[in-house]
């Protein structure tokens, strides 16, 4: 149990309802933060303004999937007023605290390194990157299948990275009945794709291998899609780019070719916010209840 932990949440969307109610499960206290137009009531936990004073009695810190952007905005559907976690806010958590997030950019990492908090980057874990690949697939399939006039079964589907988002792609895609091409970097993924009855491919041959695709799924967070593979594309393909801003693909040029292309990144918590909230909520509470089980600071 959590009982003698204090939680501060401050914003982020329907994911975060999963979360508050997995931390009241466990007894834990409960602060909200930016939760001012959330209608429906959540007995045992607190609503706050962001201040100082809040902070200097949390163990915990739950901010959004990205847990802030590069001037310290928190994003929150169900907020009134702007969020800025600032380095004050920030310096006033106590030492042991932790910031929990799903994805940190470049100021909230150097606050939390210059403040000496820690900060955990829950979708850098391969557990919750493999959970959440099951509703980032289904979420692609959706996009597919409402972006198209032809079926998925007897496609030429092309998968471009086969980490944890990708392979669950492509063997969804299979299981659909589509021609599934892997793009690949390494030996081993290309052996691996290869036993899995994937067609796969070195990712230096794309511009070849993309002439007779129906679609491409990216999930590379580079730039590989570029303008010199997308005029090789058909004109009926439909480009899906999975990976975090901005993707990799010329979308510029794909439009002024008239390829339909897509950045899609963080389906989870659009398609599936019930089960992506659980995927957080679980992990967060495994973390916790593994420091207790050590003996580590409060939490």
């Amino acid at each position: 149990m959590l009982t003698e932990t204090q939680v501060v949440l401050i914003g982020g969307d329907a994911r975060q309802l999963e979360v508050i109610q997995k931390l009241l499960e466990l007894d834990a206290g409960v602060q909200l933060i930016g939760f001012d137009n959330l209608q429906m009531p959540i007995n045992g936990a607190s609503r706050a303004r962001l201040t100082a004073e809040v902070l200097e009695k949390a163990d915990v810190l739950i901010l959004p999937a990205v847990g802030t952007d590069d001037a310290g905005r928190v994003e929150s559907v169900f907020a009134t007023e702007e969020l800025v976690l600032t380095r004050e806010l920030v310096a006033a958590l106590p030492k042991h605290a932790k910031i929990f997030t799903g994805m940190a950019k470049s100021y909230l990492r150097e606050l939390c390194k210059e403040e000496g908090i820690r900060l955990v980057e829950m979708f850098d874990r391969d557990d919750v990157a493999i959970f959440n690949s099951i509703p980032t697939a289904e979420g692609a399939i959706m996009m597919a299948i409402q972006h198209t006039d032809f079926t998925i079964h007897g496609s030429v589907s092309m998968v471009l990275g086969i980490g944890r988002t990708g392979l669950t792609l492509a063997r969804t895609l299979k299981g659909l009945g589509a021609k599934v091409k892997a793009g690949v970097r390494k030996q081993e993924d290309y052996a691996r794709a290869w036993e899995m009855g994937f067609q796969p491919f070195y990712t230096r041959d794309l511009i070849a291998q993309v002439q007779d695709v129906d679609f491409l799924f990216n999930t590379v967070p580079a730039p590989i899609v570029t303008a010199q593979v997308i005029a090789h594309i058909p004109h009926r393909a439909l480009i899906i780019d999975l990976a975090s801003k901005p993707g990799g693909t010329d979308f510029r040029f794909a439009e002024k070719r008239g390829v339909k292309a897509m950045l899609a990144p963080g389906l989870p918590g659009i398609v599936a916010p019930k089960t992506a909230g659980k995927i957080i909520a679980k992990t967060v509470a495994d973390i916790l209840m593994e420091d207790i089980v050590k003996g580590g600071n409060a939490p």
